[in-house]
């Protein structure tokens, strides 16, 4: 037994030798292909030293161009903007002159319609004055040619012959209305007898009727008593005078439906009588509960909805009231308002109206991206009039402006100032020329952004003390 368990043990650390032996193997294996790999990032690193430092270069070289390209591009901004100034200034009079054109154009067209008319109308005349001409002269030879004598003693036959036979069509008219009164008389005479013996036929039908009836129920009820071996004389003694067999059949059919409803009886009904009014009492007082609660939320929402109305008229009123003045000001005459599309002012749409001096457009979807512009910041600086803050913040409002529409800009600006602290973003020279502060950021250095601020008085006076030193 000893033996064989060092010959166990023996095997095992063989086998462990073995696996020890295999590990180092690998281990050796890993270590030669880390070693080839070190080496390859090594020349990897180098390379890609080479390539940063080139690129390094190159990004120096490049980042000079940029800076030039940024000059560049800041002096061709400043051009594009004057030639979109004096662009727009050409279309606006190349807009003026195509009206101007287009209204000739119109009048022409009048003009050339008027023209053609009054030819028309002189031809017409022409030909209406020569057929007048040659009637005329047709007329003085025919009558050249006529003799008078002649024509008047016809004219006394055909009076003779006419007066006669008036007479006789007079005559004849009064046989022939004698005849048509008797006629009438006659036909009146007839629809009275027939009327007279209409409702004898219809009595006479109408008793047939009942007669047949009457021998087919008589018939019925004889064969019914036959098969019930009923004793008439006692049923003629117990019914009553003018009892009908409907009737009693009738009154035989709801006693027997009311006998079969009843069912059996339910020895439970009182109490569940009792349980059913407690019931109903509970449900009536939480039903007066609910009609009390319901009155109450109904008067809530009318009176939410006077004083929502009075107070929405109000705001209307005084944004209506501020549009029209901001509306002038800014275009330098005009007039605007804001119109309810609707009876009920909790549901209605507002439509902006605005007529710029000149102008006699219906709506402010036909102005220019321009005076849009303007009409919007009148729309907007009357909502800010009506709860003013102590700040107020503009973000390139003035982009779409001409010179002449900025500087009006900027006088509003500058006196609703005296209230309200103004902060705007702007890239126009003519604004930021009313701004007593300044501050912009500048990149004079690549990817380091730098902010600058300057103090408009200050600066003023720092360039007067050299002029008065």
């Amino acid at each position: 037994m000893a033996g064989t368990a060092l010959k166990q043990r023996h095997h095992e650390r063989q086998l462990e030798n073995l696996k020890l032996t295999q590990g180092q193997e690998r281990y050796e294996e890993r270590s030669r292909q880390i070693d080839a790999e070190l080496g390859e990032i090594q020349a990897q690193q180098a390379q890609e030293r080479a390539t940063q430092a080139a690129a390094e270069a190159g990004l120096e070289r490049h980042q000079s161009e940029i800076d030039a390209l940024y000059r560049k591009l800041e002096s061709t901004r400043e051009e594009e903007d004057a030639a979109g100034r004096k662009l727009e200034a050409q279309r606006q009079a190349v807009l003026q002159a195509e009206r101007e054109v287009q209204e000739a154009g119109y009048l022409e067209k009048d003009c050339i319609s008027k023209i053609s008319e009054i030819d028309r109308s002189s031809k017409v005349l022409l030909e209406h004055v020569h057929n007048a001409d040659r009637s005329l002269e047709q007329l003085q030879a025919e009558l050249a040619g006529v003799d008078d004598q002649v024509l008047r003693t016809q004219l006394q036959r055909g009076l003779a012959t006419r007066l006669a036979r008036e007479q006789s069509l007079a005559a004849a008219r009064s046989r022939q209305e004698e005849i048509a009164s008797a006629l009438r008389s006659s036909e009146e005479a007839r629809l009275a007898r027939e009327q007279k013996l209409q409702p004898l036929r219809d009595r006479i039908a109408d008793l047939r009727l009942k007669e047949q009836a009457a021998r087919i129920a008589c018939e019925q009820f004889a064969q019914q008593l036959r098969e019930a071996g009923a004793d008439e004389a006692a049923l003629a003694a117990a019914m009553k005078e003018g009892q009908k067999a409907a009737s009693l059949q009738g009154e035989i059919t709801r006693l027997t439906n009311l006998i079969a409803e009843l069912g059996a009886i339910n020895m439970a009904a009182l109490e569940e009588l009792t349980a059913n009014q407690e019931r109903k009492r509970f449900l009536d007082a939480q039903a007066a509960d609910l009609a009390a609660a319901l009155e109450t939320l109904e008067n809530a929402i009318r009176r939410i909805d006077r004083e929502t109305r009075a107070l929405l008229q109000t705001t209307f009123d005084t944004v209506n009231r501020g549009f029209g003045e901001m509306f002038p000001a800014l275009f330098g005459g005009g007039e605007a308002q804001l119109i309810m599309t609707g009876e009920e002012i909790l549901d209605c749409g507002v439509q902006v109206m605005g007529r710029p001096p000149g102008k006699k457009n219906t709506t402010i979807h036909l102005l220019s991206g321009g005076e849009k512009a303007l009409a919007a910041i009148a729309l907007v600086f009357s909502f800010f009039q009506l709860n003013p803050a102590p700040f107020c913040l503009l973000d390139e409002v003035d982009a779409p402006l001409d010179d002449a529409n900025t500087e009006r800009f900027c006088d509003l600006v500058e006196k609703m100032s005296q209230q309200t602290q103004f902060l705007f973003i702007s890239h126009n020279k003519i604004t930021m020329e009313m701004a007593h502060q300044l501050i912009g950021v500048t990149m004079q250095e690549r990817g380091v952004s730098r902010v600058v601020a300057v103090d408009i008085e200050e600066a003023l006076k720092l360039r007067e003390e050299p002029a008065v030193a």
